[in-house]
């Protein structure tokens, strides 16, 4: 892992709120100039560290009102199930997250349907695709914290 100063910290920070601010906002915030700002920013994309800068709609007025986390237990724990699966779920768009889980589980998928009917019907394709032990599914009720902001440390080493 790259070991990031304060200054990369408080920049990827500041990206994470808000990737529309101006370079030069963004500079001011964490006391250097343009130049060297944009400089570190390029480092931090060419390093992996920051891997996109998206926009982040509201899913219920887009007319995803319906998020579901599924819990998949596999049938199988060979490689050829797990490439199996993979693809099948890297080929699914309502789809927005896939976790391999330690536990009771062995996968967690995040699912934004536009209703019960996507749903089904993604649960349909999910289970005629690939042989599953047993899929649970847990609808959401309701959001109540949502952020890609992840707690950076921008007050010391």
């Amino acid at each position: 892992m790259t070991e990031l100063d304060l200054i990369d910290r408080k920049i990827a920070a500041e990206l994470m709120r808000d990737a529309t601010v101006p370079i030069a906002q963004i500079a001011d915030r964490v006391g250097l100039s343009q130049t060297p700002c944009w400089k570190r920013i390029q480092k931090l994309e060419a390093t992996g560290i920051l891997t996109g800068r998206v926009a982040l709609p509201d899913p219920a007025k887009l007319g995803f009102g319906l998020a579901v986390f599924v819990g998949i237990e596999a049938a199988d724990h060979s490689a050829e199930w797990r490439d199996r699966f993979t693809r099948f779920v890297e080929g699914q768009p309502e789809v927005t997250e896939l976790y391999r889980m330690a536990g009771t589980m062995d996968y967690l998928v995040k699912v934004m349907a536009q209703d019960m009917d996507q749903y089904d019907a993604f649960y349909h394709r999910l289970t005629d695709a690939v042989p599953v032990k047993n899929v649970t599914s847990h609808f959401a009720m309701e959001r109540i914290k949502f952020t890609t902001a992840l707690p950076v440390n921008t007050t010391s080493r």
